[in-house]
Protein backbone atom coordinates (compact mmCIF):
# COMPACT_ATOMS: atom_id res chain seq x y z
CA UNK A 1 0.00 0.00 0.00
CA UNK A 2 1.33 3.44 -0.89
CA UNK A 3 2.27 5.76 1.97
CA UNK A 4 0.95 9.31 1.62
CA UNK A 5 2.05 12.26 3.76
CA UNK A 6 -0.49 14.97 4.51
CA UNK A 7 0.87 18.20 5.96
CA UNK A 8 -2.02 19.58 7.97
CA UNK A 9 -2.73 23.33 8.25
CA UNK A 10 -0.83 23.57 11.57
CA UNK A 11 2.26 21.96 9.99
CA UNK A 12 1.74 18.53 11.55
CA UNK A 13 2.79 15.72 9.20
CA UNK A 14 0.57 12.67 9.02
CA UNK A 15 1.79 9.59 7.15
CA UNK A 16 -1.00 7.20 6.23
CA UNK A 17 -1.37 3.99 4.27
CA UNK A 18 -3.57 4.47 1.22
CA UNK A 19 -5.55 1.84 -0.62
CA UNK A 20 -5.02 1.60 -4.38
CA UNK A 21 -8.14 2.73 -6.24
CA UNK A 22 -9.34 5.00 -3.43
CA UNK A 23 -9.06 8.75 -3.83
CA UNK A 24 -6.71 10.97 -1.91
CA UNK A 25 -9.80 12.62 -0.35
CA UNK A 26 -11.21 9.27 0.82
CA UNK A 27 -7.83 8.44 2.31
CA UNK A 28 -7.75 11.76 4.18
CA UNK A 29 -11.28 11.33 5.55
CA UNK A 30 -10.65 7.72 6.67
CA UNK A 31 -7.57 8.87 8.53
CA UNK A 32 -8.99 12.02 10.11
CA UNK A 33 -6.71 14.46 8.31
CA UNK A 34 -7.53 17.94 9.58
CA UNK A 35 -8.59 20.52 7.00
CA UNK A 36 -10.16 18.20 4.44
CA UNK A 37 -13.90 18.93 4.59
CA UNK A 38 -15.15 17.14 1.46
CA UNK A 39 -18.66 18.62 1.53
CA UNK A 40 -19.72 17.02 -1.78
CA UNK A 41 -18.34 13.58 -0.88
CA UNK A 42 -16.02 13.42 -3.86
CA UNK A 43 -18.35 14.42 -6.70
CA UNK A 44 -16.09 17.30 -7.83
CA UNK A 45 -18.86 19.82 -7.17
CA UNK A 46 -17.12 21.83 -4.44
CA UNK A 47 -13.57 22.81 -3.52
CA UNK A 48 -13.44 21.70 0.11
CA UNK A 49 -10.86 18.95 -0.43
CA UNK A 50 -8.30 21.31 -1.96
CA UNK A 51 -4.62 20.38 -1.46
CA UNK A 52 -1.26 21.57 -2.70
CA UNK A 53 0.75 18.76 -4.28
CA UNK A 54 4.47 19.06 -3.56
CA UNK A 55 6.19 20.25 -6.75
CA UNK A 56 8.28 17.10 -7.22
CA UNK A 57 5.05 15.05 -7.23
CA UNK A 58 2.95 17.26 -9.48
CA UNK A 59 4.18 15.55 -12.65
CA UNK A 60 3.23 12.17 -11.19
CA UNK A 61 -0.29 13.20 -10.12
CA UNK A 62 -0.82 15.22 -13.29
CA UNK A 63 -2.78 18.41 -13.65
CA UNK A 64 -6.47 19.03 -13.12
CA UNK A 65 -9.16 18.26 -15.67
CA UNK A 66 -11.22 21.16 -17.01
CA UNK A 67 -14.06 20.29 -14.61
CA UNK A 68 -11.63 20.28 -11.69
CA UNK A 69 -10.17 23.62 -12.84
CA UNK A 70 -13.69 25.08 -12.76
CA UNK A 71 -14.11 23.95 -9.14
CA UNK A 72 -10.66 25.23 -8.16
CA UNK A 73 -11.95 28.72 -9.07
CA UNK A 74 -13.91 28.47 -5.79
CA UNK A 75 -10.94 27.34 -3.69
CA UNK A 76 -9.04 29.59 -1.30
CA UNK A 77 -5.48 30.62 -2.26
CA UNK A 78 -5.08 28.50 -5.41
CA UNK A 79 -1.48 27.82 -6.47
CA UNK A 80 0.14 26.21 -9.50
CA UNK A 81 0.17 22.83 -7.74
CA UNK A 82 -3.42 22.99 -6.45
CA UNK A 83 -5.58 19.91 -6.91
CA UNK A 84 -8.84 18.60 -5.54
CA UNK A 85 -7.94 15.50 -3.57
CA UNK A 86 -11.15 13.79 -4.73
CA UNK A 87 -9.70 13.72 -8.24
CA UNK A 88 -6.43 11.96 -7.43
CA UNK A 89 -6.70 8.17 -7.49
CA UNK A 90 -4.23 6.27 -5.35
CA UNK A 91 -1.88 3.96 -7.20
CA UNK A 92 1.50 2.38 -6.51
CA UNK A 93 3.55 5.14 -8.15
CA UNK A 94 2.15 7.64 -5.62
CA UNK A 95 4.02 5.91 -2.78
CA UNK A 96 5.74 8.76 -0.91
CA UNK A 97 3.39 11.50 -2.19
CA UNK A 98 3.36 14.64 -0.03
CA UNK A 99 0.43 17.09 -0.11
CA UNK A 100 -0.21 20.20 1.96
CA UNK A 101 -3.66 21.08 3.24
CA UNK A 102 -4.46 24.82 2.98
CA UNK A 103 -5.20 26.88 6.08
CA UNK A 104 -8.84 27.04 5.04
CA UNK A 105 -11.12 25.53 2.41
CA UNK A 106 -13.16 27.53 -0.12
Amino acid sequence: MPIITFVEPDGARREVEAENGATLMETAIRNGVRGIVAECGGACTCATCHVYVEEEWYGVTGGPSSMEEDMLDFAFDVKDTSRLSCQIKIRDDLDGLVVNVPSRQG
